[in-house]
């Protein structure tokens, strides 16, 4: 007779947010968990399926694939769709060949919570409360208070060699015809480089949980 395996995991209430996914079995390290279903739709699509929605409602299923296809997992999703957000995860989300898996990324014990980091990305729109809207509450030792990616800290070192930089180059002698010549080409050169970089950028939206 076959011995029945146990499911890797079980849905049911979560202290952290509505339910949650749980181990129901060990869970070795780099095993993937589950992918991430639902209806595939454009970013457009996506908006609009949720244009009426409360904007402080931080409840969502969207899942960016890239910059054209976003997985509605409240339509047609599975039990990933409930996998909440944790800043000190278990887990973490991977693409391959445009679709989402979660994989763990540590061995997890019978009855942990599985959590990955939604990432959700800020956008220029944004309103003033948007951190509260998204607040996480995830308990971890680190938590960043968050499930929207971390604000980018400025970069004082660099700004303070730039600013020095200038200051050379204010007080230096005034530079010959053939140096003029070479800044202009590397200027042109790093000109062309941002311009090609600015474009894929564009192109690429990274994978995480979008905010509506």
């Amino acid at each position: 007779m076959k011995k029945r395996t146990l499911p890797l995991f079980e849905v049911r209430h979560s202290r952290v947010h509505g339910y949650g996914v749980f181990a129901a079995r060990r869970i070795r390290k780099g095993t993937t968990v589950i992918e991430y279903l639902g209806d595939r739709v454009s970013h457009d699509e996506a908006d609009a399926r949720y244009d009426d929605k409360d904007p402080n409602d931080n409840h969502t299923f969207l899942f960016t694939v890239d910059s054209k296809i976003v997985i509605d997992g409240g339509v047609d999703g599975n039990e990933a769709r409930y996998i909440n957000h944790g800043c000190d995860p278990n887990c973490t989300s991977t693409a391959q060949n445009r679709r989402i898996y979660v994989e763990a990324i540590r061995t997890i014990q019978p009855g942990e919570e599985l959590a990955y980091d939604y990432q959700i990305e800020r956008d220029p729109e944004d309103p003033p409360n948007v951190d509260e809207i998204f607040a996480c509450r995830c308990g971890a030792a680190r938590c960043r208070g968050s499930m929207l990616v971390a604000r980018k800290k400025p970069r004082k070192r660099r700004a303070a060699k730039a600013a020095a930089k200038r200051t050379v180059r204010k007080t230096s002698a005034k530079p010959g015809r053939k140096a003029v010549r070479k800044r202009a080409g590397r200027a042109a050169r790093r000109l062309k480089k941002s311009g090609r970089q600015a474009a894929q950028a564009a192109r690429r939206a990274p994978p995480g949980r979008r905010g509506r």
